[in-house]
């Protein structure tokens, strides 16, 4: 049992990541002034820890060391130990894990960071056990030899820190980057596509969501069929593969294995609106099935299990039940037996379970389920299809009401309004795609809550829990709310969206917009060494990425070239990071060519939404926008030149642009769509 004789500062926060080590022995402090000023006071180095609540490792580490009362009197004696929850602060994670893998070559959660009392990094790591162990160096003996490197020489490693933060401060350099940059793009993803298994690489698998969005829209411009084929593999093995959550639904945070079977099992609210966003992308281009019932059980998912009664989406959930990661999502044969009786062996068969299990490590003899193919499994029982999953579905709500009697894993229910942007715009577009009511209804909600508790005298905040807003919002926050209400919009076409987009663009640009282009993830310094400004994509989009997407969107429905000239600025700020890795700007480049060469819009000037809106706004159709406008709302925030755009005769009238010019307006609907899926 945890021994919480001890208490430090963080007893007062509302992270539950820092909250997890409030009961530490070590004297932690939060990030600020008063930690580097102690520092500074008593010319002791920083060591700063970095991670989230749903973090397996974390937990390790926490578990081996941060609960260890020799390891606690090292830090307290010798550092300023410092403790960041990294979805509190993603300004303060960005830096340091650059760092990082500037200085490692890698990088991950824990993240362990060694600083002068400046805070400028000269150590860094991720996870560390303890002891020594397997040929990787303990904590005890990493603190040990820091210190001892501190009192001795500080000279040399205050010269190691300042190179790191001047490698640190060095900016993509700005240029002209052309179309064949996209080629390049997918002849990495190309090369590195598994196509056994699907996804990219050969060791863990992640979703990557923005890879599929990458490729679904490069089939569709070049008529690609080998982008589709990487699409359509790695969609399937993923929902077939127990990194998706055949039970309870929803994707686990990746798999540790190339063949996604076995996961890494904590669930991130990012991870569920970006892989519902790739699903629904797949139906709305290929119309299968499998794609639209992923969209709507990941849909399933969220809205009972992260959505808040009051509306916002929590973060996570945790990988680990009672101390044991996966220990929640795992079954032994026999307890399917005792469950399903005579259903057992084609629900063993379909879910892969073996009698000696298909887990290993601390559970073994366990089984994660994971299909098999479905119609092999059809075949072999002399059943059609259709009644497999019929009585597969008859048995998962069986073994699901039963995996509700187990502990389950821990919720992080802080609610952030960039993840939260993401949610909202996933479950407009699955409204607008498979036309749930219950995906309009909740992002409805969500946006709801952020607008009532998130926006505070006039400015976004990134993070609530507990009747508390705090910690001003980023790049990130903006954008991918931008992008939620841009989503709002194409679902709704009420104009309110479109203004309330608008007016939270035009702070990106007051606030946090470069002179030489682009824009930083955070309004000023926050007091970090660097001020960051990046266009790489991790796990998620980059805010750059994004936001050049909506600007093109909002420039294409409003007809404004201030906005899209913004959005091309962005492409020119990193044009040397896109060339040294156009396979991590994928997001981006997805939209190369509407920033560079323009797009397509047709705005529409009818009291009603024209039946010909419907189908459009359910395909998927490459730098291309709809503008829905009634001659009796309020356009007062629009251009002049499209508010003074009208009916014709009375009638529903259509007005279309492409990159070479403006047509005549046309009342006829056949011709528009004729236009629009002729080109």
């Amino acid at each position: 049992m945890k021994d919480d004789k001890f208490t430090n500062r963080l007893i007062h926060e509302k992270s539950p990541y820092l909250l997890q080590h409030a009961h530490n022995p070590v004297n932690w402090y939060l990030w600020g002034e008063e930690a580097f000023e102690t520092a500074r006071k008593h010319n002791k180095p920083v060591f700063l820890s970095i991670g989230y609540s749903t973090c397996h490792w974390c937990h390790v580490m926490a578990r081996e060391s941060f609960e260890d009362p020799e390891i606690a009197d090292m830090l307290n004696e010798k550092f300023v130990a410092v403790k960041v929850d990294r979805e509190e602060r993603p300004d303060i994670d960005a830096v340091y894990m650059e760092a990082c893998q500037m200085m490692t070559g890698t990088g991950g959660w824990p993240l362990t960071v060694i600083t002068t009392p400046e805070g400028e990094p000269f150590f860094a790591g991720t996870y560390f056990p303890a002891e020594d162990r397997a040929g990787m160096p303990g904590l005890k003996t990493i603190l040990e030899r820091v210190a001892l490197l501190w009192e001795r020489d500080p000279g040399t490693v205050i010269e190691t820190a300042g190179d790191v933060v001047r490698a640190l401060k060095k900016q993509s350099r700005p240029g002209d980057v052309g179309l064949e940059i996209v080629e390049r793009a997918f002849e990495a993803l190309k090369r590195g596509f598994d196509r056994t298994h699907g996804g990219f690489g050969s060791g863990q698998k992640f979703p990557v969501p923005q890879h599929i969005h990458f490729l679904l829209r490069h089939h569709i411009k070049r008529k690609d069929e080998v982008a589709l084929e990487m699409v359509n593999l790695t969609l399937e093995r993923m929902r077939y593969g127990g990194i998706y959550d055949h039970l309870g639904y929803g994707f686990h945070r990746y798999a540790v294995e190339p063949s996604w079977t076995i996961p890494h099992f904590e669930k991130m609210l990012y991870d569920q609106a970006l892989i519902l966003t790739a699903y629904l992308d797949a139906f709305s281009v290929t119309g299968r099935e499998l794609y639209r019932d992923t969209s709507l059980e990941i849909t399933e998912y969220v809205l009972r299990d992260m959505q808040s009664p009051a509306g916002g989406f929590y973060s996570a959930e945790d990988a680990e039940s009672e101390g044991v990661e996966g220990k929640y999502y795992l079954w032994r044969a026999s307890e399917i037996r005792e469950l399903l009786g005579d259903e057992a062996p084609l629900v063993m068969s379909y879910f892969n379970v073996l009698e000696d299990g298909n887990f290993a490590g601390e559970l073994r003899g366990e089984n994660i389920l994971h299909v098999r193919s479905p119609e092999k499994v059809a075949e072999e029982y002399g059943i059609t299809t259709d009644e497999l999953r019929e009585r597969i579905d008859n048995a998962r709500r069986v073994l699901l009401e039963r995996r509700l009697e187990r502990t389950p894993p821990s919720r992080d229910d802080k609610v952030l309004t960039d993840w939260n942007g993401l949610m909202i715009g996933a479950l407009a577009r699955c409204h607008r795609i498979t036309g749930s009511p219950e995906a309009l209804k909740s992002s409805r909600k969500c946006l709801g809550f952020i607008r009532n508790n998130l926006w505070v005298d006039g400015r976004l905040m990134h993070r609530y829990r507990e009747g508390e807003a705090a910690i001003g919002g980023s790049l990130d926050d903006h954008a991918f709310l931008i992008w939620g209400l841009l989503e709002m919009y194409d679902a709704t076409f009420k104009e309110k969206y479109l203004k309330m987009a608008l007016e939270l663009s035009e702070v990106l640009k007051e606030n946090f917009m470069a002179p030489d282009g682009g824009f930083y993830f955070t309004n000023d310094s926050c007091g970090l060494i660097v001020r960051r400004k990046d266009s790489l994509e991790g796990a998620i989009p980059s805010g750059n990425s994004v936001h050049m997407l909506n600007l093109l969107r909002l420039g294409s429905i409003l007809e404004d070239d201030e906005l899209t000239g913004m959005a091309r600025g962005i492409v020119s700020a990193f044009a040397s990071r896109i060339k040294s890795a156009p396979s991590a700007h994928t997001f981006l480049l997805s939209h190369l060519e509407w920033a560079l060469k323009g797009g397509r819009s047709l705005t529409v000037i009818c009291p009603h939404t024209p039946g010909i809106l419907e189908g459009l706004r359910r395909e998927l159709i490459p730098d291309f926008t709809i503008t829905l406008k009634d001659e009796a709302s309020d356009w007062s925030f629009a251009p002049g030149h499209l508010r003074s755009k009208g009916m014709v005769n009375g009638k529903c009238t259509y007005y279309l642009c492409d990159p070479e010019k403006c047509y005549p307006p046309s009342t006829d609907d056949n011709e528009i769509l004729e236009y629009i899926r002729g080109v």
